[in-house]
């Protein structure tokens, strides 16, 4: 047989305006998780406000000074030691662990002499104490490490030049001058050795004195609330981003048309949450009103029985069909056929009073076609539908579909068990749409189940005769794939009186003041006469017909 490939385009590795309306499409989700931050850090600022913090500024003079931060940094990490800790403790006779008590506090170079201290504690009082015993063994330890080292290199030198004048008693004179010079030197040296500590002792002091830190309650949590929101935005956005990717829900209206086979034909808001319907009620309800008379208008001269068929939106899609039978009520006798899980039909059929009435699908044949009754069958295509009970509730259907419900692969599995069920999809009704979606929901096939080729009135007369054999799933669709039209196993109605074409004839659409032919050999002007003349080829824009064996 004969079918119609489309056009192959490479997908991008990362579509990014996919990706972007994915992300907004989520945007409830990410919000929701920066409020949540800024709660966390509201919590935090009140049950865990910052302790009483003191601070303290050391000078500090080394015996060989140095213009780089090496020695200030060597200072710092031995202030952050269990020594130093344990030494400040037993000055203020604490019987805290020194492990415990160098968590409370920290030390930070200002520059290359200027050590602050920062010391915490269970009141103001308790940290300038605390804060003021660390600085005076932080001193005392600097002071005897310099002391120790002083001594140590005055006694090497000491014992070097008492080695010299050992050997002094048994050289010449020529030796004995080279020798004197040396005891000289070793002598200053070990004097300079021993005067350096003091004046490490006299200059390293305590420069600015503990006292208070007092924080402002206001500013921590301020501080703690921008921290809280945006960690809590940043993960939920990494979040949507990644469920954007993984997940492969279509959001644009392009790609659910494409995945469905059919065209989108109107979207409805997602139902109001919260206080806001309180006030919006109203204006979602004459939306959905306006939608449903379009939609009667457009199955009011169908001879055969609609469906609408729900994706991930019960109640709305019940709300939608009870419109558009208020509608229709009108004109003749309609009856609403009842096959959604929930009762939403029942729930709402009483607000107000319906004029028609409402049959529970269970046990229900569908009827032959009367002009003088409308049936009008309500059902689902979620997991778990019965496919081959979708025939009873009308020869048409109309999807309402859920934006971001589904996945790729159920969208085309809807698809293909509609196409297997001979059941045409008139348009989709998309509900909670992306604001933003600038993209093109309306397929150019299918002409004799779109929308545009109802309301102008066109009549197709589908080539293939009642016994030509359907082709198979694989044949008509390859999973991945979008479809391109929702109509390859269904046989197109026809007018009464109208023949049905044989093998290999041409297709006429008749459109008032227009005339088309499909498949002859012959052409059309555009204008409703026959070609005079030769006739320019145009290049089709149609993809290619490809053989499928």
């Amino acid at each position: 047989m004969t079918t119609t490939s489309p056009s192959s385009t490479p997908e991008p590795l990362l579509d990014l305006p996919r990706l972007v309306s994915g992300i907004r499409w989520r945007r409830r989700f990410w919000v929701s998780l920066g409020l949540l931050g800024l709660l966390v850090g509201a919590v935090l600022a009140v049950l865990a406000p910052p302790p009483p913090t003191a601070v303290a500024r050391l000078l500090i003079v080394h015996e060989e000074e140095s213009s780089d931060s090496g020695q200030m940094d060597t200072d710092v990490a031995l202030l952050e030691t269990t020594r130093i800790a344990a030494a400040a403790l037993q000055r203020i006779n604490a019987a805290e662990r020194p492990e415990d008590f160098l968590k409370s506090y920290e030390g930070e170079g200002l520059t290359g002499n200027v050590l602050e201290l920062t010391v915490s504690g269970s009141s103001d009082r308790d940290a300038v104490v605390r804060a003021r015993a660390l600085a005076e063994a932080f001193i005392a330890d600097h002071l005897q490490r310099t002391e120790d080292t002083a001594n140590a290199e005055a006694r090497a030198l000491l014992d070097r030049r008492a080695r010299v004048e050992a050997e002094l008693a048994g050289v010449d004179d020529v030796r004995r001058a080279e020798l004197t010079a040396q005891l000289q030197e070793l002598g200053q040296r070990a004097e300079e050795a021993r005067t350096s500590s003091p004046r490490v002792a006299a200059g390293t002091q305590i420069a600015d004195g503990p006292r208070a830190v007092t924080e402002s309650p206001l500013m921590t949590g301020v501080m703690n609330i921008a921290v809280g929101v945006v960690l809590g935005l940043g993960a939920g956005l990494g979040l949507a981003a990644v469920a954007s990717v993984v997940q492969d829900r279509p959001v644009l209206r392009r790609d659910i048309a494409a995945h469905l086979g059919a065209s989108v034909i109107a979207q409805l808001p997602a139902p109001r949450r919260g206080p806001t319907r309180l006030w919006r009620r109203s204006r979602g309800v004459a939306e959905r009103q306006r939608i449903a008379a379009t939609l009667a208008r457009i199955i009011r001269d169908d001879p055969g029985t609609v469906s609408l068929l729900e994706l991930g939106c019960p109640r709305t899609a019940a709300a939608l069909a009870l419109d558009i039978a208020q509608d229709l009520a009108g004109d003749r006798p309609v009856v609403v056929v009842d096959d959604l899980p929930g009762q939403y039909l029942r729930k709402l059929s009483g607000q107000p009073e319906r004029p028609f009435p409402i049959v529970d699908a269970t046990g229900y044949d569908r009827p032959s076609p009367v002009p003088q009754e409308r049936h009008i069958g309500v059902g689902s295509v979620g997991p778990g539908t019965a496919w081959t009970d979708l025939g009873r509730l009308g020869s048409g259907t109309l999807l309402v579909v859920r934006t971001g419900h589904a996945g790729t692969l159920w969208l085309h599995t809807v698809a293909r068990q509609l196409a297997d069920a001979r059941i045409p999809v008139i348009g989709v009704v998309l509900v909670h749409p992306d604001p933003r979606d600038r993209s093109d929901g309306t397929l150019w096939d299918g002409l004799h189940t779109a929308l545009r080729g109802r309301t102008a009135g066109v009549t197709a007369v589908h080539t293939a005769p009642a016994s030509e054999e359907v082709p198979s799933r694989d044949e008509r669709q390859v999973v991945g794939t979008p479809l391109a039209t929702n109509t390859a196993a269904v046989v197109a109605p026809r007018a009464p009186g109208v023949p049905r074409a044989p093998r290999g004839a041409a297709v006429t659409l008749a459109v008032p003041g227009r005339r088309f032919d499909r498949g002859g050999a012959g052409g059309t002007s555009g204008t409703g006469e026959p070609p005079t003349g030769e006739t320019p080829a145009v290049e089709s824009s149609k993809p290619e017909s490809v053989e499928v064996s």
